[in-house]
């Protein structure tokens, strides 16, 4: 069940993070962030399968995400502070990572690669746009921001109200509930305020000059799939458009999400 996929990644903490590990050590490392309100189970249905192709896939929890802890100062939170934290984990990984970066985390793996491109070997933007959020999520988090000085309950329950609807079993309801709930008011405010306010960067992340891929569905709501293909154009970056699926390809067609990647990553190395 997607985020509830079996797996055998250990629970480990990273360089202050929580994470899930998995796959031979001394292969080459896929390191994966998750967007925001997300954490590393979003990556669950990845990483058997990144490790039965040979790679070491760990998928972290940013600060203030689920089981990392988070600090109380807003600044702790900002785009280029998370990326510094991403950095710290791909310090103990080895040489040449792999970055995948979901929604926010595409943003805050965008700085990651821009304030130490040597460390990369690639970076993978899934679902993630050029700058701030666009589209109907962007409506949707205007609505919610107000309400977190009234804490977890009343948010989590408008953001059921207004999300699209989405029939879950029981105990994926559940997960998403006790994750929310896990996440500190302060890192939600500050997270999403950098998500609707964080610039262009593309230019300085081509000038990087690392490799990248541009991953999105075709029915994706937070940043519209054109921005993301002029995105990949300015990039100059490989592409992968998922049909009929929205805003999260690595549960909704984790199948589809591993070719492109590992096709991806063959390319880079040849």
């Amino acid at each position: 069940m997607m985020q509830l996929t079996a797996h055998s990644a250990e629970a480990r903490t990273i360089a202050g993070l929580a994470a899930l590990d998995t796959g031979p050590a001394g292969h080459p490392a896929v390191l994966l962030v998750p967007g925001y309100t997300g954490s590393k189970e979003d990556f669950a249905p990845l990483l058997d399968p990144l490790a039965a192709a040979g790679y070491r896939a760990v998928a972290v929890d940013l600060p203030g995400q689920h089981h990392s802890p988070g600090p109380e100062d807003p600044a702790g939170y900002a785009v280029d502070a998370l990326a510094a934290t991403v950095n710290a984990v791909a310090d103990t990984l080895g040489e040449r990572i792999h970055l995948v970066g979901h929604s926010f985390g595409g943003l805050v793996g965008r700085a990651a690669v821009i304030a130490e491109p040597a460390r990369y070997a690639s970076l993978t933007l899934l679902a993630s746009g050029p700058a701030a959020i666009d589209g109907g999520r962007k409506e949707r988090m205007a609505l919610i921001e107000p309400l977190l000085p009234h804490g977890h309950e009343v948010v989590f329950e408008a953001m059921a109200r207004v999300g699209p609807p989405r029939p879950v079993p029981p105990t994926l309801a559940e997960f998403y509930r006790r994750r929310f709930f896990a996440s500190p008011l302060a890192g939600l405010k500050a997270m999403g305020e950098a998500i609707l306010v964080e610039p262009d960067r593309t230019d300085a992340l081509r000038a990087t000059g690392v490799p990248a891929l541009v991953c999105y569905g075709s029915a994706d709501d937070a940043w519209a799939p054109e921005i993301q293909a002029d995105m990949a154009r300015r990039l100059g970056a490989a592409e992968a458009i998922f049909d009929r699926v929205g805003h999260s390809p690595a549960v909704e067609r984790p199948d589809a999400l591993m070719t492109a990647l590992l096709g991806f990553w063959a390319d880079t190395l040849s």
